[in-house]
Parts: structure tokens; sequence; C-alpha cells
């Protein structure tokens, strides 16, 4: 922690990033304090400007933010926290603080060109809005209204083009039907109520588990 330069203020400002979509989820600033408990751990913990005091990420809205490691810049005057976030980083229930774009690609909603490590975050998370909002005319409502089995059945529908192109097609026409099957598997895991989080660590203990039976 002596390296690390904080401000005249104590502070030093703080990038929280998702460990297993890479997405960038908010800005914040720790004070010594702050990054002691973090390391910590299990949370992350920051310093809150505006109140002037400590502040444990997820403690009112239950929205925590679990360590997977902190890094300081080559400076040390500023820290990536890559976290497993359980449940929204964003005070307004988005899953990233950062969401309008103001050059490159638009965000997921309104852009076929939207990608990259997060996309597959804001997929979930526009699939979960449609879940609680029902918006009339949403492809996703009707699917989940028309119950687990034909989401179900759609999922594996889905699965047979998708072999039938990698056998036949060319490799657009691949990837186009591996994202409708990807997108009807997540639909799937709303329908039948199973947390994006609950994914993550599946995936994240298969990486990290032994090569056998693992894939």
């Amino acid at each position: 922690m002596s390296a690390l330069r904080f401000d005249d203020r104590g502070l030093i400002p703080v990038v929280v990033q998702d460990a297993s979509s890479g997405a960038a989820l908010t800005l914040a600033y720790m004070n010594e304090e702050a990054l002691r408990r973090t390391l910590e751990g299990p949370d992350v913990w920051f310093y809150s400007r505006s109140r002037g005091e400590l502040w444990h990420k997820g403690e009112t809205s239950g929205n925590y933010l679990k360590v997977r490691e902190v890094i300081a810049d080559c400076d040390g005057d500023a820290l990536l926290v890559r976290v497993e976030p359980t449940g929204p980083a964003c005070h307004t229930g988005g899953v990233s603080c950062f969401g309008e774009a103001l050059s490159g690609p638009e965000c997921l909603e309104g852009s076929e060109e939207a990608a990259g490590p997060g996309v597959l975050s804001e997929l979930l998370e526009v699939i979960e809005r449609r879940k609680r909002e029902r918006p009339e005319g949403s492809y996703t409502v009707r699917l989940l209204d028309e119950g687990l089995s034909r989401v179900a059945q759609k999922v594996v529908e889905e699965a047979g083009e998708t072999m039938a192109a990698a056998l036949t097609e060319g490799p657009e026409r691949v990837a186009s039907e591996a994202a409708d099957l990807l997108y009807h598997s997540l639909v799937l895991l709303a329908a039948r109520g199973v947390p994006a989080e609950q994914l993550w660590a599946e995936l994240r203990e298969r990486r990290g588990g032994p090569s056998s039976g693992s894939g």
C-alpha cells in the first residue's frame, strides 16, 4: 500500500470490472481504510465523497461486489478491482453504471453492432428487464408467456439448427445460429428462475477446476 499514490484528499480512483465478462461496472474511490477492508475481503469497500464516510457496497441494497483481484496501475495512482457482482452494480438497477454510448457501437438496445466481453451481461439484463416490465410486442415476453416447455423446445430447435449450420453452412450462418441458441438458452434461465450469478459461478468453477470432465 505504501507504493500507492493517494491524492491530497487521501483518495485513489478505482475502476471496478466484472471478473467474468470483463465489463466495466463503475468508477469509485477508496481511502486507505476502504482499501484495507477490501483487501481483507470478501467484499469491496469504497469511500463516499458525498457522505464523507466509508461505504460497504451492497450493505443496503444487497448487491455486493465480491473481490477477486486488486491491481494497481503502473503509476500507483489508480486501482483496478476485479469482482463477482451479486446483483446490479449501479444504483439505477443497471448491471453497469456505464450505459450511454458517446462514441463507437451503441448500447445493446437499438444497435446490432453491440459486441465485446460485456455483451452477455447486457443481454441478460435486457431479458430480465423484459421479464419484469412485460412490454407489449416483445418477442422475449411472448416466449416467457408461452411457458417453460415452449422455451425449452426452442432451445432444442436452435441447437439442431446450429448443428446443421456447422455441418453445411459458412461461418456467418454458424455464428447467427449459435447466437440464436445462446439467446434462447438465456431466456430459458430467466424462465426457470436461475440467476446469472449461478451461471457465472458454474463457468468459473469449470475454468478453475480439473481439466478432466470440465470440457
